[in-house]
């Protein structure tokens, strides 16, 4: 299956959209505005709290005439945002960290999945239970070059030399591949998807997470809005964060009823794999203790931007610097 992240190759630089200095708009009782958010992929589990929110009428009632948008492909989302042609955008911190270094005004304004779904895959037959067991392996990627960066980052931490593990580009077929025994593990899969999805055909997938394994935590999914809309509308972006926060929590009280406005978006969906995507996704589409939904810690994103420019997949070791802002999540910010 096609993921979002293997398919973020590169992000061509476009111009920002007009508009600086235009009055923030309010948001009046009783009315809406209209509010377009594109995803990073096609409706699926990660995008539960959203669907859920929709389909109580959340976005509604705070005000918004909400339209959700698919791209058209993987790299449209944070050039659809830079340019204006949509108010949100669903992302990648480490895509949007690279579009800044590249120049585009763009700023994560709420984490949407606030840890790495990004994994090493493996089936039993590969014996690969721990890093240090990818030594004498071949481990399949997509390309992207801080797949390749994080493999590195995790053979160093387990002591195995680089040269003893071969990397092979299979493209976006990377479970096609771990399956027929073309790959022995796969880095670019989720593990709360495609591990769910081999799961639940029994074949007992070993997973090393990244964060687990050496490689800098960071926030998976991230909602990405040009700066000029932060200044243009603002109070429509926090609108829809508190509208996303009270349907996660929500689906959190009740995922089998939650999960229903997924599965009514995109029919095509295998709503037993979507009930157990959310069902291990849950905890960390809602914040951490004491923190506001959304919440993104500053100090994360710089260690973070810190690896990516040491790896020189950044050129610009500040790119963090800027590239978050919580002061639109739910109390934050004027009430």
């Amino acid at each position: 299956m096609r993921r979002r992240l293997t398919a973020l190759v590169a992000i061509a630089l476009v111009a920002t959209a007009t508009g600086c200095g235009e009055k923030q708009e309010e948001l009046k009782p009783g009315t809406t505005v209209p509010f377009e958010l594109m995803l990073d992929f096609f409706p699926n589990a990660d995008h539960a709290g959203i669907y859920a929110a929709k389909a109580a009428g959340l976005f509604r009632q705070a005000g918004l005439d909400l339209k959700i948008r698919t791209p058209s492909d993987p790299a449209a989302p944070i050039r659809q945002v830079a340019a204006g042609r949509v108010d949100l955008a669903i992302s990648y911190e480490p895509e949007l960290l690279r579009a800044r270094d590249q120049g585009l005004r763009v700023v994560a304004v709420a984490a949407l999945v606030r840890t790495p779904l990004t994994t090493i895959i493996s089936l039993p037959r590969a014996g690969i239970s721990k890093p240090s067991d990818l030594a004498g392996k071949t481990v399949g990627t997509a390309g992207i070059d801080y797949q390749s960066a994080y493999l590195e980052t995790i053979l160093r931490k387990a002591g195995v030399p680089r040269s003893r593990v071969k990397e092979r580009n299979v493209g976006f077929d990377l479970v096609p591949a771990l399956a027929t025994g073309k790959v022995d593990a796969i880095l670019g899969g989720y593990w709360n998807y495609e591990g769910e999805q081999l799961r639940l055909a029994h074949r007992r997938p070993r997973i090393i997470k990244l964060d687990q394994a050496g490689v800098p935590s960071y926030d998976e999914l991230v909602l990405v809005a040009s700066q000029d809309a932060l200044e243009r509308r603002g109070d429509a972006i926090r609108a829809f964060i508190g509208a996303l926060a009270r349907g996660t929590h929500l689906l959190d009280r009740d995922p089998a009823e939650g999960i229903q406005g997924l599965l009514r978006a995109n029919r095509e969906l295998d709503p037993r794999l979507q009930r157990a995507s959310v069902k291990v996704t849950l905890p960390y589409l809602l914040p951490p203790r004491g923190k506001p939904f959304g919440y993104m810690d500053p100090e994360r994103w710089r260690a973070f931007a810190a690896w990516m420019h040491a790896g020189g997949i950044l050129r610009d070791a500040a790119s963090a610097e800027g590239a978050l802002t919580d002061d639109y999540l739910p109390g934050k910010g004027p009430s």
